[in-house]
């Protein structure tokens, strides 16, 4: 009787071990890594770190917030990287990137919600001097902060831009029966990760670690959720040298683990309720798709579309909205 119940205290103890995340190792403290970035601090004392492109924020005529994926950080802002200098020039486009809470050298919030990713964005604006408005344009799972700003903070914006946003299956006013087959669609380990995710939160350190059973297939390069044009792009790039060392070097549950958390967590709203923030055509929102994205369900891209007709929808044929993944590097 004592052997079974020091074997099952014994299974407790590592149970327990096993789903406690370690402490992140916080940048600028005695055992983190070294800050080289600027960096803000927030009024609940965090910092976030960013990077400015373009032209002067203070002579700018457009000012942009850009938000980014799942396994980047603020070098990765796809927009600045590929917009022609004469033109950034000519139409007086500033741009800052900044490491959403816990990548490359902003703190991590345990307490991260959506809303509080907004007011991150709003914070970061009005400490740079963005003046009142400014535009947001986010990437992949990022896009879940734009969503967020339409909806606590939308008096700010003058537009905003959404390029291949995943999408919560757990969203409110959604299809079952889309969402479902959407859901369904997906590689067996990535449903289990959005489940685990969703439904038992605090598994999530445990399960994107554990070794039996494979976690999440989105990961660059990975030849099972591509299609060939995106493998042709990341064969292109096997030449450059990547550090996903600094976007995770706090840890990857306060980055990456905790993305998957609040993205496929509960949220306090549904993006299908939210109102048009530019009643007067103030402002304008955009959403580019490809058509033939193997990450984002298209059928259920195209529902949101149509039930918010505030947005202006862009599907672009023979596109795959994960290669501007490949483009979002971790080059550092």
């Amino acid at each position: 009787m004592f052997v079974v119940v020091l074997l099952i205290g014994i299974l407790l103890a590592w149970a327990y071990r096993a789903t406690r995340p370690p402490l992140p190792n916080i940048c600028g403290s005695p055992w983190g890594p070294p800050i080289t970035a600027p960096r803000i601090k927030l009024r609940d004392g965090r910092h976030l770190a960013y990077k400015e492109h373009g032209v002067p924020a203070k002579v700018a005529k457009y000012k942009i917030i850009y938000v980014h994926g799942l396994f980047t950080c603020r070098h990765g802002a796809v927009i600045a990287k590929n917009l022609p200098q004469e033109l950034v020039e000519e139409l007086g486009i500033y741009i800052v990137s900044y490491d959403r809470p816990g990548y490359g050298e902003s703190d991590p919030d345990p307490k991260q919600t959506v809303k509080s990713l907004a007011l991150d964005v709003e914070e970061l604006a009005d400490q740079l001097g963005l003046d009142s408005k400014f535009y947001v344009i986010a990437y992949s799972i990022g896009c879940h902060v734009v969503w967020g700003c339409l909806r606590y903070i939308p008096h700010r914006l003058s537009g905003a831009a959404l390029l291949a946003p995943i999408i919560n299956y757990w969203w409110r006013g959604l299809p079952s029966n889309l969402s479902t087959e959407a859901y369904y669609k997906q590689l067996p380990q990535d449903q289990w990760t959005h489940r685990v995710a969703h439904y038992i939160p605090w598994l999530t350190y445990w399960w994107n670690t554990q070794k039996w059973f494979p976690a999440l297939s989105a990961v660059p390069g990975n030849p099972n959720i591509f299609s060939r044009q995106d493998l042709e792009i990341t064969s292109k790039k096997l030449g450059k040298q990547i550090n996903k060392a600094h976007i995770t070097q706090q840890g990857e549950f306060e980055s990456i683990h905790r993305t998957i958390m609040v993205g496929f967590g509960n949220w306090e709203f549904s993006p299908i309720d939210l109102e048009n923030p530019f009643p007067n055509n103030e402002g304008s929102v955009h959403l580019w798709q490809g058509d033939d994205d193997r990450i984002v369900a298209i059928p259920l891209q195209r529902f949101i579309a149509k039930k918010l007709p505030w947005i202006q929808y862009h599907e672009l044929p023979g596109k795959e909205s994960s290669k501007l993944h490949q483009e979002e590097s971790w080059e550092v």
